[in-house]
């Protein structure tokens, strides 16, 4: 079968390329061993947020009586609220189907290996079919790590799947690591009535973010009752009886725990094995495929995007990815690449954290002059109405044009907010636009205007 564009994985760097190709007029087809909507829609993103979502309404009972609204007492349902999350993945699922039938883009289960730099063979259960196309992308993603002393089995040591899909709640559960995934999923076992201890080989949690963003999610995940571990380094892990007990190299010496279960959250790999590149001689670099500014691989007719290349590992950027690659298949070399400088972060934890540019420290390692301006949210009407005071906004401008470098919101809806931030930056806003763009009242997004108002030492509200 002849196509103009194969896509291998369909997950929103992979149905959205493939959306995109055929928008610009290309015969596709889109290659799952799975479900479509990829990790995202089925094991990620989307059911995550499901379960988080459940947590803050339970949350939101039990501090009901702060509003003057008294009830009963919160009862969970735990596996009515997975079963929940695994509906609104499956919706979301065949609502990628829907657009690519839409679209007429061919879908073809099985597995796909490439045969030749134009060629790939996809194995099915009964058969196997051969599909040919001037040009392939690579969108296999990525799956869970496993760190050497600690083997995802399943049932005692699980990783983000099991922790998505398991229908009963371990009583203490040990995540191990405390980036997007562990912090979300050691939030909602908490909120589930777990007892849960967060452990990070880094000296702070959540480490990829800003170092006061880092120091609130510390202290609000303390005052959640979330037992937080920091510079440990976990050395084993072994089952005895029902439990597993872990070992663990801390400040304080060595340092055992035993839990029901252990969530290892320490990143992903890429799927790259059994695709055929060695035997195109497609270069990778640390398992990740390597691609020029425009995607493509060494062999020009197969390109790659998403989590199976050396990039930001996220849904949004694998998309952004993805049209920038079709892009370049119509348009050529004029066609625009994705500003990785410019790429919002979100952490759907309470509170919230919203991030996007430079880090304040990596500003100081980069030898750049800038200027700070930061707005609590004690400060905020909207904030202290809605009874979610912890946290800020943090903005970080260069000292000499004071354009917007960084951006680092802790809070209610930070994820939300982050946006307007991820504008100002990628079109070049100062400090001063900021502090004269009137923002509505009352909003959090005020904190916003304040924020740069403060850097300029003009703030009035502190």
């Amino acid at each position: 079968m002849k196509y103009d564009l194969i896509v291998i994985g369909s997950g929103p760097g992979g149905y959205v390329a493939a959306l995109r190709g055929a928008q610009c007029g290309m015969k596709v087809c889109i290659v799952e061993r799975e479900a479509l909507g990829g990790i995202c829609l089925n094991f990620g993103c989307i059911p995550t947020k499901a379960l988080l979502q459940s947590a803050h309404v339970c949350d939101a009972i039990r501090g009901a009586a702060d509003y003057g609204v008294d009830v009963e007492r919160a009862t969970i349902n735990f596996k009515r609220v997975v079963e929940r999350s695994r509906e609104v993945a499956a919706s979301m699922s065949k609502g990628v189907q829907f657009l690519l039938n839409k679209a007429k883009v061919e879908v073809i289960r099985g597995e796909a290996k490439l045969l030749t730099p134009q060629k790939v063979a996809v194995k099915q259960e009964e058969t196997n079919i051969e599909l040919e196309a001037p040009r392939i992308i690579i969108a296999t993603g990525a799956r869970a790590r496993e760190l050497p002393m600690l083997p995802i089995d399943g049932k005692y040591v699980i990783g983000y799947r099991e922790a998505l899909t398991q229908t009963e709640r371990p009583d203490k559960l040990a995540v191990i690591g405390s980036g997007a995934i562990g912090a979300e999923l050691a939030f909602f076992y908490k909120s589930m009535g777990a007892e849960v201890t967060l452990i990070e080989a880094l000296p702070h949690l959540v480490p990829l973010e800003d170092d006061d963003v880092a120091a609130a999610i510390g202290r609000a995940f303390r005052k959640a009752k979330i037992n937080t571990m920091v510079g440990a380094k976990l050395t084993s892990c072994k089952i005895v009886g029902k439990n597993c007990v872990l070992l663990l190299e801390t400040a304080k010496g060595n340092e055992e725990l035993r839990v029901d279960q252990v969530l290892s959250a320490v990143g992903i790999q890429p799927n790259t094995e059994n695709l055929g590149l060695e035997e195109l001689g497609i270069e990778t670099e640390r398992g990740r495929i390597k691609v020029n500014n425009h995607f493509q691989t060494n062999v020009p007719s197969v390109f790659a995007i998403g989590d199976v290349i050396p990039t930001i590992a996220l849904a949004h950027v694998a998309s952004a990815e993805a049209v920038a690659c079709v892009n370049y298949m119509v348009e050529g070399e004029k066609a625009s690449t994705p500003n990785y400088d410019v790429v919002p972060a979100c952490t759907y934890t309470t509170p919230e954290i919203g991030s996007v540019g430079l880090r304040e420290h990596q500003a100081k390692e980069q030898g750049i002059e800038y200027i700070v301006g930061n707005f609590p949210f004690t400060a905020s009407g909207k904030a202290t109405a809605m009874g979610a005071r912890d946290g800020f906004v943090k903005l970080l401008f260069e000292a000499k044009t004071h354009k917007l470098i960084g951006a680092h919101i802790v809070g209610a809806s930070a994820t939300e907010m982050i946006a307007e931030l991820a504008l100002a930056m990628q079109t070049g806003v100062t400090a001063e636009q900021l502090h004269h763009t009137i923002h509505p009242h009352p909003t959090l997004s005020e904190a916003v205007m304040e924020a740069a108002a403060q850097a300029l030492a003009e703030c009035v509200h502190l």
